[in-house]
Formats: C-alpha cells, structure tokens, sequence
C-alpha cells in the first residue's frame, strides 16, 4: 500500500511501524525527517544502546544488513537497524528473498537518496506489499510558499505574506536549510505568533529594504533610483549578496516573468500555480510584464548568463563585484537601447 508523507509520520507517532521502511527519492528532507522520527519513537532511550543499528552504505555490503535484521532484540520489544546512503550498497534486492528470515520484532530502515527503485520489479512490489516503499519528491518552487505554511501552521505560528515571500526567495528549494531558518525565527517567538518581515530581517539577516525581493520591484517597475540603491547597497555587502547569488535570482524572476506574459489565463488562482507567486505579490509581475517585453526578457537573459561567467572571473576584466553589479543593473534597465 502507498503511503504519504503524512500518513507515515502519524502512523509512527501512533506506534504502528512496519517490518521495512525503503525510503527513495531526490528530497532528503523527507527521508531524513522518518528516519529521525522511527529513530526517536521505536525505541526507549534505554534500549537503544542495545538495539538501534545504524549503518552506512559506504562501509557495509547487503549480506551484513540481512544478518543483524536476522537478530532478536535484548530488553525490548524492536531492533532498530537503520541503513543510511543505502544506495551505495551493492546488490541490495537481496533483501527481498531473506526478508522472509527477518524476526517479526526487527525495522529496517534503507535510506536510498537520490536514486529510486524499479516499480515493475518484484523487490519494489514485495516492500510495497509488505511495509512502507516511499518516494520522496523534490517539490517545486511554487510549492515551497505552501510547505513554509504548513510547517509552521503545525507548530502554530502564522507568517506574513511579504516574510513568506523573502525566504521564499533567499533560501530557494532546500528544505533542511528553510527549516533551520524557521526554527530560528521560532525559538524567539511565542506560539500563536505571526512572523513578519521585521523577524526575518532580525532573526536571519535578510534586509526588508534591501534585498532581492525589493530589487526585482526596483527593476520590475524601472524604478531606477531605488534599483541603484539597493545594488549599491549589494556591492557593500557582497559577502551577504555575492554577485552569483543575485543573477541566479533575478534569472527566476524573469523567467517567471516570461511566462506571466506566455500564461493566458492570468487569473491570481491560475498564476499562483504558474509561477509559484502568491496574490498579494503578483502585481509586480503586472507591472514589470508593462515595462518589458518578451524580447526584451530574451535580452536580459542572455545579459544575466554574461554575467554569471563574469562573476566566476571569466572575462571580467578583475572588476570588483560592485562595478559587475552597476554593469548589470544598467545593462538590464537599458535593454531596450543595447
């Protein structure tokens, strides 16, 4: 049977578990958050000395796994063996034929990152049968808004629109690292607490003036006294701003852009799924789609691409980052003159 993310963290809270968790996929988060969560709840803190295993893919081969999942638990009711980067492990489908010798008292947890198991053959069918076989997708960009919700609506704290949209934008799709910034921004605040822009500036270091968010409306709207400002701001502080960072995130916004002018059905509902933008900031989009054109976009994109190579140091001539970031602010709000 299939099972969702949800379903598999409430029916281990619950203490209902399974002979064997496969847990595969692109996203770590997810396979690290159940195997964190089976790690915490299996076991009594008591027990895990004697019946938690973990091992690495790296250092163990498959017939070492079928032999400690074969052991019998001291002083408690589960073994625990977990098995971390399993997909290094060779020939791991032979756990299916010995899994048939397992003690009923045994978890086994493979942890399979980045890789996935054929569906078709008998090896994915039997863990379906059998226990928990877990695809762990990466989510797309205009999912990450909604997963910030959610998880802090689960530890009771609400964000606004604007904080949502600056980590949104900072921390791109790396769930472990927007979960640590969350937690941060948590510990300081009581339950029932609305984060805003102000936390997010406080608490993580991202500037509510200053920042790509507020340079994308710059650029967007031509608003080329505030864009300079914000740039100049950024070539003072490349360490927090490197050059690299700020085209790669402008290289988003006008790629969304592109297809803001490509979408027909501009609805708020239908461009929330498009571009992963909430309402409440789509008015940008409006704006900036009035001021450049689809040409105009392929321009800047070509412009952007010059500019990432120049920031590695291909072909820019040693120029500092605060000269690279005065080139390309021109260069974007002139385009239509290049």
């Amino acid at each position: 049977m299939a099972f969702t993310y949800e379903q598999i963290l409430q029916n281990i809270r619950n203490k209902v578990f399974h002979p064997i968790y496969f847990l595969m996929g692109e996203e770590p988060y997810f396979i690290d958050t159940i195997t964190d969560l089976l790690e915490e709840t299996v076991l009594e803190e008591a027990e895990k000395a004697f019946n938690l295993l973990v091992m690495y893919g790296r250092d163990v081969d498959v017939h070492t796994i079928i032999s400690q999942a074969r052991i019998y638990p001291m002083l408690g009711n589960y073994q625990l063996v977990i098995v971390k980067e399993a997909q290094d492990v060779k020939d791991i489908e032979l756990i299916e034929s010995a899994m048939v010798n397992f003690p009923p008292t045994t978890i086994l947890v493979i942890n399979y990152k980045y890789k996935k198991l054929d569906g078709r053959k008998s090896f994915s069918k039997t863990i379906d049968k059998k226990g928990v076989l877990f695809e762990s997708k990466k989510l797309y960009d205009n999912k990450i808004p909604e997963w910030i919700r959610k998880y802090l609506q689960q530890r009771q704290y609400n964000i606004s629109p604007k904080a949502e949209q600056m980590l949104t934008d900072y921390l791109g799709t790396d769930l472990h690292k927007i979960r640590n910034e969350l937690e941060k921004l948590m510990i300081s605040l009581k339950p029932g607490s609305k984060i805003t822009d102000v936390e997010v500036e406080e608490k993580i270091g991202i500037s509510k003036d200053f920042n790509i968010f507020e340079l994308q409306n710059a650029i967007g709207s031509k608003n080329i006294l505030k864009a300079n400002q914000i740039i100049n701001y950024f070539g003072d502080n490349s360490k927090e701003t490197p050059v690299v960072f700020t085209v790669v995130m402008l290289y988003q916004f006008f790629s969304k852009l592109l297809k803001y002018h490509f979408t027909p059905d501009k609805s708020a509902s239908n461009l929330t799924g498009v571009l992963g933008v909430i309402p409440f900031f789509q008015e940008s989009f409006r704006i900036a789609a009035r001021n450049y054109s689809v040409a105009d976009i392929a321009k800047i994109i070509s412009i952007l691409r010059e500019y990432d190579m120049k920031a590695k140091g291909y072909g820019s001539n040693d120029l500092s980052d605060a000269e690279l970031y005065k080139e390309l602010l021109y260069k974007i709000i002139h385009v239509r003159q290049a």
